[in-house]
């Protein structure tokens, strides 16, 4: 008795094809899926594809490249900066200031901006002095109704050929080489300059700091 209930719970081969057919999976998963499938990633919160294609991420991903392409630019150039010359664009050293003609008496400011020099003509002679104060090099100014160079950093003051009275300047300013070029004007030369030491020898005088007239 107990074997034939057994026989007609037993579904049939046609009830078997049915349900495999109804799109069941027969063999489906049961529990966790393997790690590594799309249904694992699913399953565990992972998203299978990537973000979405919102103005945001690429905004973000714009942003991203840009500072990689920049950082590699900079390196790029700073490569190619290493095998380029270093080159530093100075004013001329030697250079000509016209006639002693054109020199009246005194203090001559006009070349002061471009070459950091003064001419100063005196009955005598005509000289260039270096525009720099020999306390810290500072550039003093010419002051005309006082008759004389004042620093404005620290207060030295020179009379008006450029010799020290007052101030914690140490000695006279420096006077440039000069000498006539073939054609007449003045060349001045501001890589060789003059000086008169605090208790040293004054060379003021020496052949080349100054010009008879």
């Amino acid at each position: 008795m107990a074997a034939q209930e057994t026989e007609s719970v037993k579904p049939s081969p046609e009830a078997a094809k049915g349900r495999a057919s109804d799109g069941k999976d027969a063999a489906s998963y049961v529990g966790t899926p393997a790690v590594g499938t799309s249904k694992a990633a699913a399953s565990g919160g992972v998203a299978s594809v990537g973000p979405p294609e919102t103005k945001t991420n690429e905004r973000r991903r714009r942003l991203v490249w840009s500072c990689v392409v920049a950082f590699l630019g900079a390196w790029f150039l700073a490569f190619l900066r290493f095998f380029l010359p270093r080159t530093l664009f100075e004013p001329p050293t030697v250079f000509k200031i016209g006639y002693p003609s054109d020199y009246a008496l005194g203090v001559d400011t006009k070349w002061q901006q471009k070459y950091r020099i003064w001419v100063d003509r005196t009955p005598d002679r005509l000289f260039v002095i270096y525009a720099r104060c020999t306390h810290l090099g500072c550039t003093p100014d010419w002051k005309a109704s006082e008759n004389k160079f004042k620093c404005p950093c620290h207060g030295s003051g020179y009379d008006n050929e450029g010799v020290n009275f007052e101030g914690p300047a140490p000695r006279p300013m420096d006077r440039a080489h000069v000498e006539l070029a073939p054609d007449g004007q003045i060349l001045v030369d501001v890589s060789r300059l003059y000086q008169w030491p605090k208790g040293q020898t004054n060379h003021f005088n020496d052949t080349g700091s100054y010009l008879t007239v």
